[in-house]
């Protein structure tokens, strides 16, 4: 049984795993590169080598090589927990703009990126349309001269407000609505989902839209981006045709545009240098992991990868389930399937074949939130049972089947269980709203909406029938 163990990041996956571990009675030793929280306990720690022990097949053991202070370390630990995300290398493709070596103003990659200041009174170029792009397009356009946001597929952008000012992955992320979508064919749910986007934006109006809707593209969350184009302080543009010394010019036209500062929001490619490809190999933006977690072929499953996913919900509670599993494989206390089934399932994900059904999950470390959760939970006995539930507490069962699916869902049941999670599940909603009614103002149903309610009830009560029966 592992009891030492090594957590290589001390990012959010590297302290859920901590806490799972010190929560199933284990010790861990965290290692951190940078100087500051996000990483904590052994700062600036840079892990240079991560080897198995000469009696691995019986031992299990990895020899763990550090260096601090100029000053190398070696330890012996019973397992490895390797937290450094895929977001570890700025990817900067600079082979692919043609002239940038001649360009003679500033250009860095997003990752740099600080402090809107730098902007004041320039012209900038960001170059790249996801999240920390369209931040740093938005931030810019407040102190620049004028801010041109360069995308090649376009993207989906939607607001964090839903329907009636509710925060948008709340009413999203429910296990009705997941269910809602993975049982309808995938053109009509890309359909739904595309209808109600541009109910709140138009993206062809404003040359956001993706040239490929087919597949699954990661949402980008700004409420300002609309607002800072239609005001002309945002300039959607095409990709890049050149760079000169003091301009750029766009595909599709030729004219030339001046530009000072040119942002690189270009992405991330991801690495374990500090591992033997033998170990973990990495391969077209992904690692052969079994449920993006443990190498199939070693002979102990005593190291994992936490927070190699990109599921569409929260990273938080995704990293924290993915820790909580596999920690107690790493105790013993779960075992894993034969080397073989892992194998067939790692090379049966990696041929992203479509299965027609929900949402279109074909980009590498692409998952369902809910779905792969649920997975993880089953083999620790911690998915709520939701039948069972809807016997002996039918208020929370409703409120876990229609309501947000929130972590603390995840805490009702197991390994792990919290007696404080069913009133926080039921309390939800007026913690959220809480911060907002600075003016609460008393209203009086009207009888229509009471007949609305009474409605929707016995639908709920229909809707439950189907599903359970």
């Amino acid at each position: 049984m592992a009891k030492r163990v090594a957590i290589v990041g001390a990012g959010v996956s590297g302290l859920a795993s901590i806490k799972c571990c010190l929560e199933e009675g284990l010790e861990p030793t965290c290692f951190e590169r940078s100087d500051d929280l996000g990483g904590l306990w052994r700062f600036t720690t840079k892990v240079c080598s991560v080897t198995k022990c000469s009696d691995f097949t019986v031992s299990g053991q990895w020899e763990v090589v550090t260096m601090h202070e100029e000053k190398q370390e070696s330890a012996i630990f019973d397992a490895v927990m390797v937290c450094t995300g895929f977001l570890t290398n700025p990817y900067l493709p600079l082979d692919s703009f043609p002239g940038i070596n001649a360009f003679k103003g500033q250009y860095f990659h997003s990752r740099q990126y600080k402090h809107p200041d730098i902007f004041k009174d320039k012209r900038v170029l960001v170059i790249g349309m996801g999240n920390s792009g369209t931040d740093i397009a938005v931030e810019a356009s407040h102190l620049a001269e004028k801010v041109f946001l360069s995308t090649t597929g376009g993207g989906w952008v939607i607001s964090r407000i839903s329907d009636s000012g509710y925060p948008w992955d709340m009413v999203f992320m429910t296990r009705f609505q997941n269910m809602l979508r993975n049982s309808l064919p995938t053109p009509i749910v890309t359909w739904l989902m595309v209808r109600k986007i541009n109910n709140w934006l138009n993206h062809a109006n404003y040359g956001l839209l993706p040239e490929d809707r087919t597949q699954l593209k990661e949402f980008v969350l700004n409420d300002e981006l609309p607002g800072r184009i239609i005001t002309g302080k945002v300039f959607i543009r095409p990709s890049i045709k050149e760079v000169k010394e003091n301009s750029v010019m766009f595909n599709n036209t030729s004219k030339e545009e001046p530009i000072d500062i040119i942002v690189f929001a270009t992405g991330y490619t991801f690495a374990f240098p500090f591992l033997d490809e033998s170990v973990v190999k990495v391969e077209d933006g992904q690692a052969s992991l079994y449920k993006y977690i443990f190498p199939a072929h070693l002979q102990k499953p005593t190291l994992a990868i936490i927070g190699l996913i990109k599921p569409l919900g929260s990273m938080i509670p995704t990293g924290e389930t993915q820790a909580r599993w596999a920690v107690r494989v790493l105790k013993g206390v779960n075992k894993l399937p034969p080397p073989s089934v892992m194998i067939e399932e790692i090379n049966a994900r990696r041929e992203n074949k479509p299965s027609w059904f929900g949402l279109c999950y074909c980009k590498a470390l692409q998952s369902d939130y809910i779905t792969y959760i649920d997975e993880l939970l089953t083999y620790i006995n911690a998915k709520p049972k939701l039948f069972s539930m809807l016997l002996t507490d039918p208020h929370l069962a409703l409120t876990v089947f229609f309501g947000p699916c929130s972590p603390y869902q995840f805490r009702l049941t197991g390994p792990g269980k919290w007696e404080g999670a069913r009133n926080a599940i039921m309390t939800q909603w007026d913690r959220t709203f809480k911060v907002t009614k600075g003016r609460v103002v008393q209203e009086s149903p009207s009888p229509f909406e009471s007949f609305l309610k009474l409605f929707s009830f016995l639908a709920l009560l229909v809707a439950i029938f189907l599903i359970f029966l």
